[in-house]
């Protein structure tokens, strides 16, 4: 059993070292590890370069890409297409596997009938400082209903069966990985929680610092999966519980 771990970066010559040794110390080498590189100007590339021949030297398969691409979606598309493993797993630069035994984790809990194995996240700063859990803890019975209050999984905690795995769609520039997990957890068969970390992910992304525009295509998504009422409705039950979250903090 394989695991195709995707890495997608684009001048981040300071956070991309961390995240391919957090790989490369795994205790189980079942590996495909791909970076996606969006044709980086800064010493990204020669950072690959050097670390080539000691991901390989560990056991794992390494291949690597160096190009332009229209955005995020557009290069894990690309990461996608050069997979081959059994399971497709992102790990972007900045975000690392939680610990060295994570990918014994999960590759222990693969069966034959299973699609998606997930589990929480510890949040950090660009430091490696922990934040903490994300603010949406994933259900230890993950299923597509689900979805309706957002993405409950964050993406580098969730590994899918390449066979199901969709493209990213490109209309969406700041959350088509939401589409992305509905899209799986609707064509999933079985879903393995793993009680703890999968990963640690890096506070800094895209929809993060576009989050208005965020929402407003996270909720086109809510509309496209579940409909025009069940998302009134779970917005509705967003504003009434968040007067009480804020008191809370």
């Amino acid at each position: 059993m394989k695991i195709s771990i995707i890495t997608i970066t684009f001048n981040a010559e300071r956070f991309l070292l961390g995240t391919v040794r957090s790989i490369m110390e795994q205790t189980c080498t079942d590996i495909e590890y791909i970076i996606v590189d969006g044709k980086s100007t800064d010493g990204t590339v020669d950072i690959i370069r050097q670390c080539e021949g000691n991901v390989r030297a560990k056991g794992i398969d390494f291949k690597w890409i160096s190009e332009p691409d229209k955005g995020l979606y557009d290069a894990m598309n690309k990461g996608l297409q050069m997979a081959t493993g059994d399971f497709v797993w992102f790990i972007n630069a900045g975000d690392k596997l939680f610990d060295n035994t994570t990918v014994r984790q999960v590759v222990d809990a693969i069966t034959d009938n299973l699609d998606v194995i997930y589990g929480q996240t510890l949040i950090i700063d660009s430091n490696d400082n922990p934040y903490g859990e994300r603010h949406k803890i994933a259900p230890n019975n993950l299923k597509f209903k689900h979805m309706i209050n957002g993405l409950v999984v964050c993406h580098q905690s969730i590994v899918v069966r390449r066979e199901i795995a969709p493209a990213y769609d490109l209309s969406y520039r700041y959350s088509a990985d939401y589409d992305w997990v509905c899209k799986v957890l609707n064509v999933s068969r079985n879903n393995c929680y793993i009680n703890g970390y999968l990963s640690r992910f890096m506070l800094s992304g895209i929809s993060a610092k576009n989050r208005k525009a965020s929402w407003i295509e996270r909720y086109q998504i809510m509309l496209r999966h579940f409909g025009l009422i069940r998302t009134l409705v779970a917005h509705l039950v967003i504003v009434l519980k968040y007067p009480f979250s804020k008191q809370l903090k």
